[in-house]
């Protein structure tokens, strides 16, 4: 069985932002190789996720969690290394990414939906159960202008785990829904990791990954400090920081 996510001695670097630059300056950049310094986002990372598995990223800010979750949707590709995915991808990684403040809600499914690979018709089919799953009725169709950071999050959510994900990514967002729906959230989670889908959930909260994930990859700075069960990488994490 081929692993549903596989990351082979992959590095990433970006370069150092520069700030504000003339237009000319910028095409020059685009068409001779910078001067300007570069920073290791990621450095040798190697791990694989079989089918149905759950993996945790945790660690602190800027440690290169959402790099390896963006790579995984190949919205950004390695300087080094190769990355395979296999299965339908659905990522959850910003709030509101995809979502347009001018539509409502209703429409954003709509839109939302195609962007993740459904099908006019297969939204219009689940759009009842993602309109309850989200528990913004009231506002469907009100634009997004007047939601809650929290209320479009669970709008968000709720398409993504509509769309029948094989490989669902998501980068701490579950917290910013209320506790009604981050329960929601938590055991519709768990049903689908009962149907054979795989995770990769990247937070900061330990629990949730002990909760939610099987395994568990800790990394800083770019690099993996450890690997192994969520019980076991969660145990030093926090051993490290106490």
């Amino acid at each position: 069985m081929r692993p549903a996510l596989r990351f082979d001695r992959v590095t990433k670097t970006f370069l150092h932002h520069r700030g504000q630059m003339l237009l000319r300056d910028r095409l020059v950049e685009m068409t001779r190789p910078s001067e300007r310094p570069r920073f290791e986002a990621l450095k040798d990372i190697s791990f694989e996720l079989m089918p149905g598995g759950s993996l945790g990223l945790i660690g602190s800010n800027g440690a290169g969690k959402s790099t390896i979750l963006n790579m995984a949707t190949g919205l950004s590709l390695p300087d080094r290394g190769a990355i395979s995915v296999n299965g339908r991808v659905t990522p959850l990684l910003e709030l509101g990414a995809g979502f347009h403040p001018d539509l409502t809600g209703a429409e954003n499914i709509s839109v939302n939906a195609a962007l993740m690979g459904m099908t006019r018709r297969q939204a219009a089919e689940r759009f009842e159960e993602i309109v309850e799953f989200s528990g913004v009725r009231e506002f469907i169709n009100e634009t997004l202008r007047v939601y809650s950071a929290g209320m479009a999050v669970r709008l968000a959510f709720s398409v993504a785990v509509a769309c029948d994900p094989e490989l669902l990514l998501i980068d701490e967002v579950l917290g910013l829904g209320d506790q009604a729906f981050y329960a929601r959230c938590l055991e519709k989670l768990k049903s689908l990791q009962s149907e054979g889908k795989t995770i990769v959930l990247a937070s900061h909260s330990a629990e949730l990954i002990t909760m939610l994930c099987q395994r568990a990859l800790w990394i800083e700075r770019g690099q993996i400090v450890k690997q192994g069960t969520a019980a076991e990488v969660v145990a030093a994490y926090k051993a490290a920081e106490a």
